[in-house]
């Protein structure tokens, strides 16, 4: 009789398992219960959102309006003498235009910043929602130094479930062909547990929230 080789095995038990119907052991569990606690929202999903951002290293820069996001950019250009952002959105260069703001379309030589908008801001985790519809391209969130990410209030949702409902709703039978989750800027660590940040993406990650409610 041929021996059967170690992924048979597998396989066999497997299938074994799967045709044995066996009870559940916790019949009183319910599986369709949140498995995160419950987070304190008294002061609004966007505190929540902002203090995860923070702890994930992320930076986080709240505004009134349009114009205090362009005043307060421009200042944050000349203090840390950025080049043009790097920006791949109409509506987000149409924005800048109107604020003087340098920026360019095309991807430069060295992508130092770039400027994306975002799906979804997720409280809970303190992570952006962004997707290939607005940017065209991962690129703009993945290669560039520093990202700069700009959002708006309404926004902000508890949770990634919610997120993904929101835009299945919004997109209906146009799903983007890419949906990424970024949390915080890039970052590793080796066999020796050094952190090195940017490994494989930005450096730095800006939230700026603009008030539209």
């Amino acid at each position: 009789m041929k021996e059967s080789t170690n992924r048979e095995q597998i396989l066999t038990n497997i299938r074994n398992a799967l045709i044995e119907v066996s009870e559940m052991p916790y019949p009183d569990i319910d599986m369709g219960a949140e498995v995160f606690i419950r987070q304190d929202d008294s002061d609004g999903l966007e505190v929540v959102f902002a203090r995860e951002l923070i702890a994930a290293g992320g930076k986080f820069v709240y505004n009134e309006n349009e114009k205090a996001f362009l005043e307060f950019l421009s200042d944050l250009i000349d203090k840390n003498s950025w080049p043009p952002i790097w920006c791949t959105s109409e509506r987000i260069s149409n924005l800048l235009h109107a604020g003087n703001i340098p920026f360019v379309t095309e991807m430069p030589e060295h992508t130092k910043v770039s400027m994306s908008s975002c799906e979804k801001l997720i409280a809970r985790t303190g992570s952006v929602l962004v997707s290939s519809s607005d940017t065209h391209s991962r690129s703009v969130w993945a290669i560039p130094d520093i990202h700069l990410v700009i959002s708006y209030s309404s926004q902000v949702v508890l949770s990634l479930k919610e997120a993904i409902a929101d835009l299945k709703i919004k997109y209906k039978g146009a799903f983007p062909s890419q949906v990424t989750v970024v949390t915080g800027p890039s970052r590793t660590a080796d066999i020796e547990k050094t952190l090195v940040m940017g490994a494989h993406g930005p450096k730095e990650l800006y939230v700026f929230m603009i008030d539209d409610f």
